[in-house]
């Protein structure tokens, strides 16, 4: 039921203006070079995103217009933020980097940032009209694509000897970019981590990947984030397909 005449019922909408303005602030720095800045923003973006939604539900608030402020701020800090945080990985990575000098090739490592927040985009609008993602998601969640890109670009800054060579450049990076933008929008199921009971065998799957999340990023940090995500993914991926042979 909506219920937008008690006088608190802005509260969760100011919570989600605070997401936005996390995106639009994460945007500038990102764009400066100051991924870690940028970063740090987008991490804030997500917090306010949680905490949007448990405060409508907690104070059993809703809304249509709570629910396209979400979307837009997602779009901005979800979606346009992580493809300006690639754009500066890319900028960094590309040796002796001036846009008047950039090959045909580096022009491609350039744009190819620009499909994260189109993707994004896609996702969000596929999102607020399928019906089949109540419980769960069809295509990997935009935070979820953005605490990835996050991740790579802190580690590449910070932590330049924690990924390979071949990966920490250009071109890995863009086929990173194009992967996980496709995901975005893929026809792939993914669990949610919403549990509906505690029963182990019911949710084996949210188990498994919490412990080994939580493992990861309390010994690796920041760069345990990207390899928790590329095991939702895998691990998306084996339940689907165990239940599809199942049928």
């Amino acid at each position: 039921m909506v219920q937008q005449n008690k006088w608190f019922s802005f509260f969760p909408n100011l919570i989600t203006t605070f997401n936005l303005l996390s995106g639009v602030t994460g945007i500038y720095f990102a764009l400066n070079g100051n991924i870690k800045t940028a970063v740090i923003l987008m991490f804030a973006g997500a917090f306010f995103d949680f905490f949007d939604g448990f405060a409508a539900r907690w104070l059993k608030v809703s809304g249509e217009l709570g629910k396209q402020l979400d979307s837009l701020a997602d779009v901005n800090t979800f979606g346009v933020l992580p493809g300006a945080i690639m754009f500066s990985i890319q900028r960094h990575l590309i040796p002796d980097f001036a846009f008047s000098n950039l090959s045909v090739l580096e022009w491609g490592y350039i744009l190819s940032p620009l499909l994260i927040p189109v993707f994004s985009a896609l996702r969000l609008a596929k999102f607020n009209i399928d019906s089949r993602q109540t419980q769960s998601f069809i295509g990997l969640p935009t935070p979820a694509n953005a605490l990835l890109v996050a991740s790579v670009a802190w580690t590449i800054i910070h932590h330049p000897g924690f990924y390979p060579c071949w990966f920490a450049c250009p071109l890995s990076v863009s086929i990173l970019t194009i992967i996980f933008s496709a995901l975005l929008v893929s026809e792939i199921p993914m669990f949610s981590l919403k549990f509906s009971s505690l029963h182990f065998k019911e949710n084996i799957i949210r188990y498994i990947f919490l412990l080994c999340a939580l493992t990861l990023i309390v010994f690796i940090q920041i760069p345990g984030i990207s390899l928790a995500i590329i095991l939702y993914v895998a691990l998306s991926i084996i339940q689907s397909s165990t239940k599809r042979k199942s049928v």
